[in-house]
């Protein structure tokens, strides 16, 4: 598993899950808990295909398993440090 994407930060995270999820990225704490808010599988498969496609490469798996942003942040982190 390797992880690139530089451009792919927190913000521009949270600012895509919004999108999604009809909600402006301030309603969105690193701790809330996604599907609470609406993020289903669907939309978080949508996600991750575009965060593919901005250069992050990290498996899908890494995201179904945690629920909040904070959680993926932190994984994402770790195995940037990692690679």
């Amino acid at each position: 598993m390797t992880v690139s994407g530089e451009t792919v930060t927190l913000e521009k995270m949270r600012a895509d899950i919004a999108r999604l999820i009809d909600l402006e990225p301030e309603e969105i704490g690193n701790d809330d808990h996604l599907p609470d808010l609406g993020l289903d599988s669907l939309r978080l498969m949508r996600l991750v295909s575009a965060w593919e496609q901005a250069g992050l490469k990290v498996d899908f798996a890494v995201f179904a398993e945690s629920a909040t942003l904070g959680e993926w942040w932190e994984a994402i982190s770790h195995l940037r440090v990692a690679g």
